[in-house]
């Protein structure tokens, strides 16, 4: 009798091992099916979400194409605008380097009335003639030298000055008759002359040493 009680105990344990491992398994189950569920979730939240990733991305060179462009625009405007300013200078300067000269010799045409008009002159009425052809020479001259001034050119102070090599050319030198004349002009073969300031012919001079 007591033998049957084991055999049953032992056979009431066996059902219960079975039972909890029957437990286990399902729960291992459920477990790896909720574990597969949600790993099918976050593929299916990755793949909806890459078309979005992929849209910001193509906006993003979208707007970085648009502003490339914009600004080889840009530069293509400004390198014309450049362009025709350059040719617009360079045409401007041809011009000038042209007609630069005009208002001088606009100024000396009256000059050159008055040279006329005295070469008209043959000098066969006599020394009074004669007088009167030097005299309108001499006015011609003095005439001449006015309007060079007005343009600015003024002549170079030579005789009796201190020898300077930014004004003067020596072409020779001779000995100083008196102390006082040594390293002085004493000859101008050549007058020269400044514009605005600036050496447009040195003089010409002779030094004494």
């Amino acid at each position: 009798m007591k033998k049957k009680e084991k055999k049953s105990t032992g056979k009431t344990y066996d059902k219960q091992q079975h039972n909890i491992m029957n437990e286990e398994n399902q729960s291992h189950a459920a477990d790896k099916k909720d574990n597969q569920q949600a790993d099918a979730g976050t593929q299916e939240t990755n793949t909806e979400d890459q078309p979005t990733d992929i849209s910001v991305y193509q906006s993003k060179i979208d707007n970085l194409q648009k502003q490339l462009e914009e600004t080889n625009e840009k530069f293509l405007r400004l390198f014309s605008e450049f362009d025709n300013y350059r040719k617009r200078v360079a045409k401007e300067r041809a011009e000038l380097t042209k007609t630069a000269s005009e208002s001088v010799i606009t100024a000396m045409l009256p000059v050159l009335d008055d040279l006329e008009r005295a070469n008209t002159m043959d000098g066969t009425d006599g020394e009074q003639e004669t007088q009167a052809k030097i005299e309108g020479v001499s006015l011609i001259l003095n005439k001449f030298k006015s309007i060079l001034r007005q343009k600015g050119v003024e002549e170079i102070t030579a005789i009796g000055e201190d020898f300077n090599t930014d004004y003067h050319d020596a072409i020779t030198h001779i000995p100083a008759e008196k102390k006082e004349q040594r390293g002085k002009v004493v000859e101008e073969v050549k007058k020269g002359y400044t514009l605005n300031g600036k050496v447009i012919r040195y003089a010409s001079v002779i030094v004494a040493n």
